[in-house]
């Protein structure tokens, strides 16, 4: 099994930053790529970015984050960061941290992420 723990969200003030963590632990020899989601209230998860573990650089974003937020990871630390920057109101939601058991370019599927932390709400103010 796998577990992941996201830390950082909070509030802030739009043009601000924040960075996320997300830690992982258990079977980490498993995970092959880590993934960052969102969900507004009362609408389904949407794709942020994705990183693989393993093949170097290979990562991917949503149209909506591109040039604002930067996806990273620590192999020794098993750890996957976020880092947010340039908020706006629009990004207010509840952030999620996955972790999936393959890798492949352009991975933004949720059904391709078999483990799934906890959430961290980010509320960015006008």
């Amino acid at each position: 099994q796998v577990h992941l723990v996201e830390s950082g969200g909070g509030s802030v003030r739009a043009g601000d930053s924040l960075k996320l963590s997300c830690a992982t632990s258990g079977r980490t020899s498993n995970i092959y790529g880590y993934g960052w989601f969102r969900q507004f209230p009362g609408k389904e998860r949407e794709f942020v970015a994705t990183i693989a573990k393993y093949a170097g650089t290979d990562r991917s974003y949503g149209d909506s984050v591109k040039g604002r937020f930067t996806v990273s990871r620590d192999n020794d630390r098993n750890t996957v960061y976020l880092q947010m920057d340039n908020l706006k109101p629009e990004d207010t939601a509840i952030y999620y941290c996955a972790a999936s058991a393959f890798w492949q370019a352009g991975l933004s599927a949720q059904s391709s992420f078999a483990y799934w932390g906890q959430g961290t709400q980010v509320t960015v103010l006008s």
